[in-house]
């Protein structure tokens, strides 16, 4: 215990709330709480709710920022952020294109409607993968020259057409600066370019090269912009050996805003330092830092948590990027690719997603714990919804089964468990603070838990349920219709966002 008086100040005490950002589509559900509850009396928690019409509207987001800059180009949705068939049939409606990561995920989009023209196969390819994406006509996103070679013998082997390919490079360096971008497994370093170009070189009859891109990640605008510059000179690089190139990659890590207010973000990683340092109480399962810890009265480490609120996140933030003056060349981004008459392609996985899913849990049992903190525990674990896994801290929404009597009660500070017998089944470490103490019977709803943060990490430990899905769009009365996620066909959504 501290002897800093501010340890017992009252304002302590006051709840550190870190209320969700709701779009208008995921809010009006949340007010429509004897549907969700129905749903998870028939369906089990935990349960994931998909809004497919919501992907729509983010594919437009990003298509409208490709018209501000005059550029032609693809988004392709990262498939890996969510395993929904609803989202991927709805996204065949917009004109966007898919991002798959491995054969069942490519097998997925092309069973969905999705032509392999449409495709973009990344990520590590094992042999099934890398015929299937070539069988298909998908555009292949090569690592490095192995697997292009590999993909050369493909095409050469079974007499296919030639194979579109597009290489990631990495380890970009700024002009006039030493500090090399963010260093990744992927990609192949654009010092080493010059072994790529030979390999397709070697196998022009296989392989027709279409451009170049990254992908990294960071949030940093001049990380990425010093990338993107190195991709065009990249370009100017496959032209002079002949080649035609047309498109440049940005990759995904646009992000995405998961809290209603900057000030309360700003308060709780504030008081979350004062926790640490023992100035204040914890606020974490013991005495958790979140990556920070106090080391003979100093503050050490970093803060190892998703930026929950941003200013600038998703479309915006690429409409940064492309406003921004290329480090060496000084002139916008979006308008050397546009003189260049380059397409962009860009990968957005969690910011596509953006709003288009929650995640529910049943509220099992209320209790208190020998050392006086409360425990709420829910029929779900961890992995089914993985805030904690991509440190992004957010509160639930409680959803009462019957409404609140009047003297409801206080605002009150609690601990979520999940239904492992593991102690490290935390929903989340941190102490939740919600308006009111939950009773058994009542649902949390865990906001936009679509990008990555819905099935990433779900298992079936100890044999318990993984999360069924359901597919929710408004009815034509106003009201809701929903089906399982695997019967969303988008039957009467089609020719929406083209272009």
């Amino acid at each position: 215990m501290s002897n800093d008086p501010s340890y017992s100040d009252p304002s302590h005490d006051a709840p550190l709330y870190l209320e969700p950002r709701l779009a208008p589509r995921a809010a009006a559900l949340l007010e429509s709480p004897a549907l969700l509850h129905t749903l998870v009396d028939a369906l089990g928690s935990p349960l994931n709710v998909i809004l497919p019409d919501q992907i729509a509207d983010n594919v437009r987001g990003f298509r409208a920022v490709f018209a501000r800059h005059r550029l032609a180009g693809r988004v392709f949705f990262a498939h890996k952020a969510n395993r929904s068939s609803a989202l991927v049939r709805r996204l065949t409606t917009t004109g966007a294109a898919l991002d798959a990561a491995s054969l069942t995920e490519l097998q997925h989009a092309l069973g969905s409607g999705f032509a392999g023209a449409d495709v973009m196969a990344t990520g590590p390819k094992d042999p099934e993968f890398l015929w299937l994406a070539a069988r298909s006509g998908a555009l292949l996103n090569a690592d490095g020259p192995g697997e292009l070679e590999r993909a050369a013998a493909v095409v050469r082997g079974h007499g296919l057409p030639r194979l579109r390919v597009l290489v990631r490079l990495s380890g970009f360096e700024a002009a006039g600066a030493r500090r090399l971008s963010r260093r990744s497994r992927f990609g192949t370093s654009v010092k080493s370019l010059h072994h790529l170009l030979d390999v397709l070189d070697r196998h022009r009859a296989e392989l027709e090269p279409v451009g170049v891109g990254y992908h990294l990640d960071t949030t940093s605008v001049e990380e990425k912009a010093t990338a993107l510059e190195g991709c065009l000179h990249a370009m100017e690089e496959l032209r002079i050996r002949g080649l035609r190139p047309t498109a440049i990659d940005v990759g995904g890590g646009f992000g995405v805003g998961y809290l209603a207010h900057a000030a309360q973000w700003e308060r709780y990683t504030t008081e979350l330092t004062r926790a640490v340092m023992g100035t204040r109480p914890p606020l974490s399962w013991g005495g958790h830092g979140y990556g920070l810890r106090a080391e003979n009265g100093t503050l050490r480490g970093a803060l190892g948590l998703y930026p929950a609120h941003r200013p600038t996140v998703g479309p915006g933030y690429l409409d940064e990027l492309l406003a921004h003056p290329a480090p060496g060349l000084g002139r916008p981004l979006g308008t050397l690719l546009l003189e260049g008459l380059y397409d962009l392609y860009a990968e957005p996985g969690r910011a596509l997603a953006d709003q288009c899913g929650l995640t529910l849990g049943r509220v099992l049992e209320v209790r208190d714990s020998d050392g006086g903190e409360k425990l709420v525990r829910l029929a779900m674990n961890a992995g089914d919804v993985g805030l904690e896994d991509h440190g992004v801290l957010v509160d639930p929404v409680v959803l009462p089964r019957s409404p609140a009597p009047p003297d409801a009660g206080a605002p009150v500070a609690v601990h979520l468990m999940g239904n492992l017998c593991l102690e490290s089944d935390l929903i989340t470490r941190r102490t939740v603070f919600l308006p009111r103490q939950p009773r058994p019977g009542d649902l949390l709803a865990f906001a936009n838990t679509a990008g990555y943060c819905m099935d990433f990490g779900a298992t079936r430990a100890q044999g318990q349920a993984v999360a069924r899905k359901v597919a929710v769009h408004e009815a034509e009365d106003g009201g809701w219709q929903w089906c399982l996620d695997e019967q969303y066909w988008p039957l009467t959504r089609t020719g929406e966002a083209q272009g």
